[in-house]
């Protein structure tokens, strides 16, 4: 009969395969609410039986419930009917209508394609179907058109009143930690105060610190905690505190509801292809410029910051990334007060930053070009002389604004200090609380009832030790007292910033401070090179121009060497002084060598030898001498001919202060000092201890 009823389009061929039921629904909340249409969708099952499949040939497909139709992607049930029906193991696919199947005509043709090769019907809620059939393949691909644009439209209609709500600031955002809706669904700032106080301090430390990881060291540094209010989940709305991390400063950075502003449209979607990976299509996230928000409604509610504070942090982000020419960078540790806002003055990169071996003297290069497109190096100068100029520069422009820079600096430091110790008592006071919650807990509790008086005791224990902690460390804390500085300490303050130079060059200014300050007067340094010197230019930030030029360094060689002065000074004396001797004359006259260390005998030594200096006092005897040295001192050998003794006679005569005699370094050959009186008196003295042994 079933045959019959439809046109004999069910053969005995599509009942001897299975009967796929498939089954879907678009969202999860439609799965749970949308009992009467998942009924009818499982239906199906009746269906398929009245039409003819025995009940072990049906199976029914259902794991896409909460998944949309739109694409074939991540529908494993979708993807697993198109294998079926492609192996020719399907005689029939039923579904409710087109749009449970497919909503995209790709996935749709596909199908039907493979179901008229395969002989595979379609069935749906309205009647039997044959995509080898042209009538059938004609109704059935304008359904799924139909099904396709029927999303589009649903799509446009509520995209449209979304932007409508937008528009007007009505829409509703997942709103960030530190905003939240009241009664009347407007944008306030968190009422928790300790929340608010957090946020204030982190755009506050920005502020001053100028980056991210700044922050973060900040907060690491006085053991602040951050706030996070769960968005979505079963603790949707609760508050966690926990260690600040750099990219939560960023994400608060850049996020404009803490400048006041409704914004819509900041990221869009977009596909990406990943060719031979499990997912070949992935949709990635893009974060659009303001000027490209789709709505932006500045003051729209109450923010942590103004409009204008705002776009100033992003400026500075932008400037912190150190790529080719894109911003200045952020300010480093290193030794180079110029680095990120030194610009060639010959093709107009920015100049990169090297050391040389030492580690502290700067080198500024410029090897965009080099890296790019394998250029020559455009430049490269030694930057210590720069530096030391652009400083005395800049400390004669800040010298009449140095007392209101020290008003200033110090207000912030007492403002900081007391923010921090309201971060402490707002943490210590919320412990406060948590632990009497647990109190009143406990104290509600039937006694008798030990699994929950347990559990309840254990937890008001912790909250309790959880306070003591926070007690104990704020004691251990600096107290505020000793941070702010008092009347004396204010007026010492000020007499010292009337001498900023000392300030500047003091060992406790570091030099990211430093280079924080020069960034506030300085946009950017222009160097170029030229032969005999190199032209430095300086554009203020008030686009004044300044220009000086600083003399070249001369290379080492020369810069290094001895001076004339001592290599005259050593041919002079190297015929009657040994290198010792040259070596103390030197160092007294206050001589040094090239690289200004003090002279020794090794040092006098490589300058006789590097300029062909012969010495008329070696510290060895040598070859060509007659046993006397230019000093008039004889070696150990002639000493003991002319007094006709022993080597060993010499040796133990200067050992006992007999003989007058002097030595390099111990163990070194001995040089003697005789006159004639000394040779005869010796002699003589020698020819009586021979008779006395005689006798």
């Amino acid at each position: 009969m079933a045959l019959a009823h439809k046109g004999h389009k069910i053969q005995a061929d599509h009942l001897e395969r299975q009967a796929l039921i498939y089954i879907r629904q678009s969202s999860l909340t439609q799965v749970k609410e949308n009992v009467g249409s998942k009924e009818r969708q499982y239906d199906l099952v009746n269906r398929a039986q009245d039409l003819g499949w025995a009940k072990e040939q049906i199976v029914v497909v259902d794991q896409d419930q909460g998944r949309s139709g739109a694409s074939a992607e991540g529908r494993d049930g979708f993807q697993y009917l198109v294998a079926e029906v492609g192996m020719g193991q399907v005689g029939a696919v039923f579904s409710l209508e087109v749009s449970r199947l497919a909503r995209s005509c790709i996935d749709w043709y596909r199908l039907l394609e493979i179901c008229a090769l395969m002989q595979t019907l379609v069935v749906d809620e309205e009647g039997v179907y044959d995509p080898s059939n042209y009538n059938d393949r004609l109704l059935l691909g304008f359904k799924g058109t139909m099904s396709e644009a029927e999303l589009h439209w649903l799509h446009s209609r509520l995209m449209g009143g979304r932007m409508k709500k937008a528009e007007s600031g009505q829409l509703w955002l997942l709103l960030p930690t530190g905003l939240v809706y009241n009664e009347g669904k407007e944008i306030i700032l968190d009422v928790d105060e300790e929340v608010q106080q957090a946020l204030r301090l982190l755009f506050e430390v920005y502020e001053e610190v100028g980056t991210a990881m700044g922050v973060v060291r900040y907060f690491r540094d006085h053991e602040l905690r951050f706030p996070t209010r769960a968005l979505r989940g079963p603790n949707k709305g609760d508050l966690s505190w926990g260690r600040l991390s750099r990219s939560r400063v960023l994400s608060v950075l850049h996020n404009p509801l803490y400048a006041g502003a409704y914004a819509y449209g900041r990221s869009e979607q977009r596909v990406q292809t990943r060719p031979g990976e499990s997912r070949p299509v992935k949709r990635i996230v893009r974060h659009a410029k303001p000027e490209d928000w789709k709505v932006l409604i500045v003051d729209a509610h109450p923010g942590y910051i103004s409009w204008e504070r705002y776009l100033r942090n992003q400026q500075q982000l932008k400037d912190n990334h150190s790529d080719w020419g894109a911003g200045r960078g952020a300010v480093r540790e290193g030794m180079a007060l110029l680095q990120g806002i030194v610009v060639c003055g010959k093709c107009g990169r920015r100049m990169t930053v090297r050391y040389i071996e030492d580690g502290k003297t700067p080198v500024y290069r410029c090897r965009a070009a080099n890296h790019q497109y394998g250029e020559p190096t455009c430049q490269t100068i030694r930057g210590n002389r720069i530096d030391a100029k652009v400083s005395d520069l800049f400390l004669e422009v800040m010298t009449p604004a140095q007392m209101s820079v020290s008003l200033q600096a110090m207000e912030q430091i007492e403002v900081r200090t007391r923010q921090i110790e309201q971060q402490w008592k707002l943490r210590i006071e919320r412990a406060g609380y948590e632990a009497d919650l647990a109190r009143r807990r406990y104290c509600a509790v039937d006694p008798e009832n030990r699994l929950v008086v347990r559990n309840l005791e254990r937890d008001w224990n912790e909250k309790l030790a959880k306070v003591e902690r926070l007690e104990r460390e704020y004691d251990t804390r600096p107290k505020p007292s000793r941070l702010i500085a008092n009347s004396e300490e204010r007026e010492r303050i000020l007499n010292l910033a009337g001498d900023l130079q000392s300030v500047w060059n003091a060992a406790t200014t570091t030099n990211a401070e430093r280079k924080q300050l020069l960034r506030c007067l300085l946009q950017d340094i222009t160097l170029t090179q030229g032969e005999d010197d190199i032209h430095v230019g300086v554009r203020w930030q008030t686009e004044a121009l300044s220009d000086f030029k600083v003399p070249r360094p001369k290379p080492i060689y020369e810069t290094q060497c001895t001076a004339a002065a001592v290599i005259d000074c050593v041919r002079e004396l190297a015929s009657t002084h040994t290198d010792i001797q040259i070596a103390k004359m030197l160092n007294d006259e206050g001589h040094t060598t090239g690289v200004g260390l003090t002279f020794t005998r090794r040092r006098v030594h490589r300058v006789r030898v590097k300029y062909e200096i012969p010495t008329g006092c070696p510290e060895m005897p040598i070859a060509n001498m007659n046993g006397q040295r230019g000093d008039g001192r004889y070696s150990s050998k002639t000493a003991a001919k002319l007094l006709n003794v022993s080597i060993g006679a010499i040796s133990q005569w200067s050992k006992s202060g007999k003989l007058d005699s002097i030595q390099a370094v111990p163990g070194a050959p001995r040089w003697i000092k005789l006159t004639p009186d000394i040779i005869a008196k010796l002699r003589r003295s020698e020819r009586q201890s021979r008779r006395a042994i005689t006798k």
